[in-house]
C-alpha cells in the first residue's frame, strides 16, 4: 500500500471502531466531511463497500468486517516494525560483528564485551578471531564493522584508536631451569627455536617480533611457525621453543609454560580498535566510546 492507502486504512480502522463518523473525525482531529471523502476513496480502491450506512448508524459489512481485522494486524504491525527500526537507529537494537586479534581476549576486550552486553543487551555481538591481515580485509569488505588489531590497521580509509600499551614478555618451556619471574636476556636464548605466528598472511606479528630482535642485535635463526597464538603457547608448553608474547597474556597460566620479563626490553605492543570512516552505524561509534572508556579506566 502506499502512505496515502495507510492513512485511509487508519481512518477506516477509526471509524470501524467508534462506529460513528463525528466521533471518529473528532478522535482522528479532523472534520467530518474530509474522513467520509477518505472511507468512499478506500472502498471505490478496494472495490467493496465497507459499511452499511442507515439514517441513525453505521455498521460493518463483511468486507468491512474482514478488512478491520486484518487491517488492524498490519497497523500493528507497522508500528513494531517503525519501533524496531527506531530502537536500531538509536543503538539500542541490532547487530555488531567484531574481529578480533587472539592476543586481545586475554587483555580488555572480555571486559570491554561486557560492559558493552551490560548496557546494550539487546544487540547482537558477533565476535570472529582473525589475524591483522585477515582484520584488514574483513574490514574493507564491510564483513566486520568493528576490528581490534596489534598495533593498528593502517589504511587512509580506517579510523584508529589506540586502547593500550603494553610491554612484551618470553614465554618458555617450565622445562627451562628459570625461577618463575626471573627476568631473562634475549641474548642469552638466541641459539634456542623462537616459535612465530602466524605464518601467513604476511605481513604480521612475526615480523613485527623478528624486526625487534634485530633492532637488538639479536640473531633469530632457528624458527618454527605457528597459525595463531594458541597454537604457538601449545608448542611451547610440549618444550618446542620460546615465544614473544603481549603482557597480558601471562595473566591466564598454562600448564608446562613460564612467562618471564626481558631484561634489557625489547620493546612494547598496543592494541588499538579500528572501524570504517565512513561508518554511519550508531552501534559502532557506541562500542568504539565504550572501548575507550573501559580502557581508560582499566590503564
Amino acid at each position: 500500500m502506499t502512505q496515502m492507502n495507510l492513512k485511509r486504512l487508519s481512518y477506516f480502522i477509526a471509524v470501524a471502531e467508534e462506529m460513528h463518523f463525528g466521533r471518529a473525525a473528532e478522535r482522528l482531529g479532523m472534520a467530518q466531511p474530509p474522513l467520509s471523502r477518505q472511507i468512499q476513496q478506500l472502498e471505490q480502491e478496494t472495490g467493496a463497500a465497507l459499511f452499511n450506512r442507515g439514517r441513525s448508524a453505521i455498521t460493518l459489512t463483511q468486507a468491512g468486517t474482514r478488512l478491520y481485522e486484518r487491517g488492524r494486524d498490519v497497523l500493528e504491525q507497522i508500528e513494531d516494525i517503525q519501533l524496531e527500526v527506531r530502537r536500531i537507529g538509536q543503538g539500542a537494537e541490532g547487530r555488531l560483528r567484531i574481529g578480533f586479534v587472539g592476543s586481545s581476549s586475554y587483555g580488555i576486550l572480555p571486559n570491554i564485551i561486557k560492559s558493552f552486553r551490560a548496557n546494550f543487551p539487546a544487540v547482537n555481538l558477533n565476535l570472529s578471531p582473525m589475524n591483522n591481515a585477515q582484520l584488514f580485509r574483513a574490514l574493507i569488505r564491510r564483513e566486520v564493522d568493528v576490528a581490534f588489531a596489534r598495533p593498528a590497521l593502517e589504511d587512509p580509509e580506517f579510523v584508529t584508536r589506540k586502547l593500550s600499551e603494553e610491554s612484551l614478555v618470553v614465554a618458555m618451556p617450565d622445562t627451562i631451569d628459570i625461577p618463575a619471574r626471573k627476568t631473562v636476556n634475549l641474548a642469552d636464548f638466541q641459539d634456542h627455536t623462537f616459535v612465530l605466528y602466524p605464518e601467513f598472511p604476511r605481513p604480521s606479528y612475526a615480523d613485527f617480533i623478528l624486526e625487534l630482535c634485530e633492532a637488538q642485535g639479536l640473531d633469530i635463526e632457528s624458527r618454527i611457525y605457528a597459525m595463531d597464538l594458541q597454537t604457538a603457547l601449545s608448542l611451547v608448553a610440549i618444550g618446542e621453543g620460546l615465544c614473544i608474547v603481549p603482557e597480558s597474556v601471562s595473566s591466564a597460566p598454562r600448564n608446562g609454560i613460564r612467562y618471564h620479563r626481558i631484561e634489557p626490553p625489547i620493546g612494547a605492543t598496543a592494541l588499538s580498535v579500528n572501524y570504517r570512516i565512513d561508518e554511519q552505524g550508531v552501534h559502532v561509534h557506541k562500542f568504539v566510546k565504550m572501548a575507550q572508556d573501559v580502557a581508560r579506566k582499566l590503564v
